[in-house]
C-alpha cells in the first residue's frame, strides 16, 4: 500500500474524531512520524488535540460533539452516555451536567478533554446492556431513558457521593416505571438490587408504574 499525507488520511476517514493509531494504519507510515506530522497540523490550526492520541477535525466547519469522542476514550472497553447526561440528553433533566457521565465495565475515572470532563462510572458486566446508537446516528451509543434512570439509581447506592439528589425530573408520557422496574430486576447482586428498589420508591414521581 503506497503512503499517503496525514491530512490526506484524514480527509478520507470522513469523521470528526480519529486516534492517532488509525491515521498511522492509514498513511502505513510509523507512529512517531505520524504525531509529528499531527502535531504540525495542529500549530497551523488544522486538527486539533483533543486529548491523549485523540484528534479533531472539522469537516465543513460543522462543531465536534462531545458525546462524539465517547468511542475513543477507553480503547479496551465499550462505554456509552448514561446518568444525568443520557437524562439531560432526553429532556428528562433539564439542568445541564458539568460532567459528561459515560458507562463502562473499565475503573471509574474522570477523563479531561479539550472539549469537555468525561465521568467513567463503572458497570458490572453483567449489567452493561440497554443502549443503542444514539439516533441512529453511529457516532456514539447512549443508554435508553429507563436504563439511564435505573443506572443513577445503581451507582447512587454502591457509591454513596454519587447521585444521592436527582435535580428535577420531567418523565415523558412513553417513560415506562414498569420497564424501570424490569431493569433494577435484571441487577444480578441481592443487595444491590435490594438497595436499589428501596431508593426507587423514596425517589420523587416514582411511585406509579405504567
Amino acid at each position: 500500500m503506497p503512503k499517503i499525507s496525514v491530512l490526506t488520511a484524514i480527509k478520507q476517514l470522513r469523521r470528526h474524531v480519529f486516534t492517532t493509531h488509525e491515521i498511522s494504519a492509514y498513511c502505513n507510515g510509523s507512529s512517531s512520524n505520524t504525531v509529528q506530522a499531527l502535531n504540525n497540523l495542529c500549530k497551523k490550526g488544522v486538527v486539533l488535540k483533543i486529548y491523549r492520541g485523540l484528534w479533531g477535525f472539522d469537516i465543513g466547519r460543522r462543531v465536534i460533539s462531545p458525546h462524539q469522542l465517547i468511542p475513543f476514550l477507553l480503547p479496551n472497553h465499550q462505554a456509552y452516555l448514561s446518568f444525568i447526561s443520557a437524562l439531560h440528553l432526553y429532556g428528562i433533566v433539564e439542568q445541564i451536567p458539568q460532567s459528561i457521565t459515560v458507562a463502562s465495565t473499565s475503573h471509574t475515572r474522570v477523563i479531561k478533554t479539550k472539549l469537555g470532563s468525561f465521568f467513567i462510572h463503572r458497570i458490572a458486566p453483567s449489567f452493561f446492556k440497554g443502549f443503542h446508537w444514539y439516533k441512529g446516528s453511529g457516532d456514539f451509543l447512549i443508554a435508553e431513558p429507563e436504563k439511564a434512570f435505573v443506572d443513577c439509581l445503581y451507582v447512587s447506592v454502591r457509591r454513596k457521593k454519587q447521585f444521592g439528589y436527582f435535580p428535577e425530573l420531567h418523565f415523558p408520557k412513553t417513560f415506562s416505571f414498569r420497564k424501570v422496574k424490569t431493569w433494577v430486576q435484571s441487577i444480578s447482586d441481592p443487595r444491590v438490587r435490594a438497595a436499589v428498589l428501596r431508593k426507587l420508591d423514596r425517589t420523587r414521581g416514582v411511585g406509579d408504574s405504567s
